[in-house]
């Protein structure tokens, strides 16, 4: 007899998943509380931690305990510890910290369009009026500015890196949907003959144009305000990047942009995708496949698209190859197209 055909009939799983959202909120409140900030200082028990977050010692021992059974403390006695995720992500001390990402990834524009999940599955879109987080000058992006970037700083880099690793011939690049235009301002740190374009909704720009300027980058950092798919890109450039954008959109709508960003690019001109991508069974990798749930709810057609779906999409643009690498310090994965 198989393992899983001895194993009983459990309800973990339901309750596990049904009770969900006390995962999420206690975390949240260990963010706002400082609770990682607080033991990474050094106060370890209850107490202690409690009067350096101006709480209860009871309610703060029962939400470090629950950080512990999820897995973000660990404890031995009384005394609790930061795990080395939790150091380096949660500590706001750390230069990694990315405990300012909820104020995007839970923000109400993004967890509201879930309340009614039997009606976006329905209608195989979301339901809200305005056409999701793809409408027009949507504020919730200069919101996505600000949050993420402390979490896209490492993959920026290693991107520039991966693209560019010899960094010494001009380059033009064009960053589409730049947001906090970190990508961008990385290849700009990492080729001084580098100039990037960034296109964006004009209140977004704003975040790009004060991050180019604290990496002092700003006199080889333009910019273009509005929609990727009327504003004219112009000519001439030999990289143009696409992170996090494609899967906002049906297939049809990207063939359409990439058939522009193809007419952009010089001959031999590349395009790097950052994406969530998923394997052809769209369940593995857990992270990746998963992602395709968060466009469900907040965009009219977007997916988690595999390779070999953006391998026609490119190829049907015109594209001549592309090819697929991880993307260190990320879940995410580069698709690189060469015109």
């Amino acid at each position: 007899m198989s393992s899983a055909a001895s194993q009983q009939p459990s309800p973990q799983l339901f309750f596990q998943t049904i009770n969900a959202y006390q995962r999420t909120e206690g975390l949240k409140a260990a963010i706002e509380l400082e609770v990682f900030t607080a033991i990474g200082e050094g106060n370890s028990t209850a107490a202690e931690i409690a009067k350096r977050c101006d709480a209860s010692e009871r309610g703060t021992r029962i939400l470090c305990d629950f950080l512990c059974i999820m897995g973000f403390l660990n404890k031995e006695g009384n005394r609790y510890s930061l795990t080395q995720d939790s150091a380096i992500f949660l500590d706001q001390r750390s230069r990694a910290y990315m405990g300012g990402v909820t104020g995007f990834i839970s923000t109400p524009e993004l967890t509201d369009a879930f309340r009614n999940f039997a009606a976006i599955v329905r209608k195989g879109g979301t339901i809200t009026t305005d056409g999701g987080t793809v409408s027009a000058e949507n504020p919730i992006w200069v919101k996505f500015a600000r949050a993420m970037a402390p979490m896209m700083a490492m993959p920026a880099q290693m991107l520039a890196k991966m693209i560019d690793p010899k960094a010494d011939a001009k380059l033009k690049v064009l960053d589409i949907a730049a947001g906090h235009g970190l990508y961008g301002i990385e290849f700009a740190k990492n080729n001084p003959q580098a100039e990037v374009v960034a296109l964006d909704w004009a209140p977004v720009l704003e975040v790009a144009e004060e991050n180019a300027k604290l990496a002092g980058v700003s006199d080889r950092y333009s910019t273009l305000a509005g929609s990727a798919f009327d504003v004219d890109y112009g000519i001439g450039y030999d990289l143009v990047l696409l992170t996090n954008f494609l899967h906002h959109f049906d297939i049809p709508t990207n063939e359409t942009l990439l058939r522009k960003v193809h007419a952009a690019l010089n001959d031999g001109g590349r395009v790097a995708t950052v994406e969530f991508v998923p394997n052809d069974d769209r369940i593995t990798p857990p992270d990746a496949a998963a992602f395709s749930v968060t466009m469900l709810g907040g965009t009219e057609g977007g997916d988690a698209y595999t390779f070999a779906e953006f391998e026609k999409m490119f190829a049907n643009a015109g594209f001549a190859h592309s090819e697929i690498q991880p993307l260190p310090a990320s879940i995410e994965q580069v698709v690189i197209s060469q015109k």
